[in-house]
């Protein structure tokens, strides 16, 4: 099949999906990628699920992957937190995720180039799939966004996260927004289509957990497994792309040169290796690319790779519960930022800066972190969206603020709201 093919095959094959109570679409947007399995993964239906709160989480997946060695797909909440350590979270929930969801589908259809393949269920899919008829909803809302912080009171706690670090409690914490909507009425699939087609993304996801909705347009890994490496590749480092093409390449020059970007780069790399350490054969934990630059249609990103061997003895669900949540929307030192997080912080994260993605049968896994993603309550009528970035003693608050903006900037164009 031609690319125009696949590109319509996909919309019918989402379209369906999302008529299902669960669903699950994970699309690379064709970004090359060396660890990357599939281009496209669309999954539906339940044949087996598991929904868990904060506690034995862990252990709980660990048991469900082992009983079925089957392809499944799933949520790991940022609060899942208070189970790897001693933590609580005080902010109230309007979006109610579940701490852990996990399922295995019925359906899953596989794009790899110009190829289909159905992965579970009849090849019969493949026909009903084609025989869709595409129903194209506005993505337009009659929403009005608010946000927790004005700038303000954004700047000021900023400077007093400052005063954190400058008596040493952290050297970094990566601090965050909410923006909101109350009764707010979206087709989630249209507003993630349009999302998608704003702001394509290499982990890009569409989750449907019954009344639940992530769209996202996230650029950003948080780990994968590949035989029996580990790879993470957290970013910190954020630049606004130009229209003009020669200042285009002089800001990602100065991004890739900044002092003030690599500093928050590599505390987050340090974090990380450390995390893989736990999980790791001695010696194999690796910086595969120290402050790699890739370009998104809103942003130039610093993107760094570290890899490593995992140790034969670890089950690969706890080496994913040894690095989470990601360091990259915590901050350093890992505990005392997540304490600092839920006392400046004036929302609950719950599915934000979590995870969403897959699990093969044979224990290879790939997910990413949940940024730049719409999170909506269907139910409840209550739409979320996070923001946020990095807080180091070279940070100044002004520009931090502008970094949300820039960050929420397709979202609330998407939204109507620019």
């Amino acid at each position: 099949m031609n690319k125009t093919a696949i590109s319509l095959f996909k919309q019918k094959a989402m379209q369906l999906a999302s008529t299902f109570e669960v669903c699950c679409c994970l699309d690379s947007n064709n970004y090359r990628d060396l660890y990357s399995q599939y281009d496209c993964l669309i999954s539906f239906g339940i044949q087996e699920e598991i929904k868990v709160s904060a506690g034995k989480a862990f252990s709980n997946l660990k048991s469900f992957y082992d009983s079925s060695k089957d392809w499944m797909f799933g949520l790991l909440s940022y609060e899942l937190k208070n189970e790897t350590e001693q933590l609580i979270t005080n902010h109230k929930d309007q979006l109610d995720f579940p701490d852990l969801y996990f399922f295995i589908p019925k359906y899953l259809i596989a794009l790899q180039g110009d190829e289909i393949n159905v992965l579970k269920g009849d090849e019969e899919i493949i026909e009903t799939i084609n025989k869709v008829s595409i129903i194209n909803f506005s993505a337009k809302t009659d929403i009005r966004i608010e946000s927790r912080f004005d700038k303000k009171t954004y700047i000021n706690t900023v400077e007093k996260l400052q005063e954190h670090i400058k008596r040493g409690d952290i050297y970094e914490v990566n601090f965050c927004q909410e923006f909101f909507a109350n009764n707010a009425k979206i087709n989630p699939l249209s507003v993630y289509q349009e999302l998608n087609e704003l702001s394509p993304t290499p982990f890009a996801g569409f989750f449907k957990i019954y009344d639940q909705y992530i769209l996202s347009a996230t650029p950003e890994r948080f780990l994968c497994k590949r035989g029996n490496q580990l790879i993470s590749q957290p970013i910190k480092g954020t630049a606004k792309r130009s229209t003009d093409l020669i200042e285009d390449e002089q800001i990602k020059t100065n991004l890739k040169s900044s002092t003030k970007e690599q500093a928050e780069n590599v505390m987050i790399v340090d974090l990380v290796r450390n995390d893989l350490t736990k999980s790791a054969v001695k010696g194999s934990v690796k910086v595969d690319e120290l402050f790699g630059i890739y370009t998104f249609p809103q942003v130039h990103q610093m993107i760094s790779t570290i890899s490593c061997e995992l140790k034969p003895e670890v089950h690969f669900v706890d080496a994913i519960k040894n690095t989470f949540p990601m360091g990259s929307m915590t901050g350093a030192p890992k505990i005392k930022a997540m304490q600092l997080i839920d006392t400046y912080e004036k929302s609950k994260r719950g599915a934000f800066s979590g995870s969403f993605g897959c699990i093969s049968p044979d224990g290879d896994f790939d997910f990413n972190v949940i940024i730049r993603s719409i999170l909506y309550n269907s139910a409840k009528k209550h739409l979320s969206f996070q923001v946020g970035g990095a807080i180091t003693y070279a940070a100044r608050a002004e520009d931090e603020y502008e970094e949300c903006l820039l960050k929420a900037s397709a979202i609330l164009k998407v939204l109507g709201q620019n």
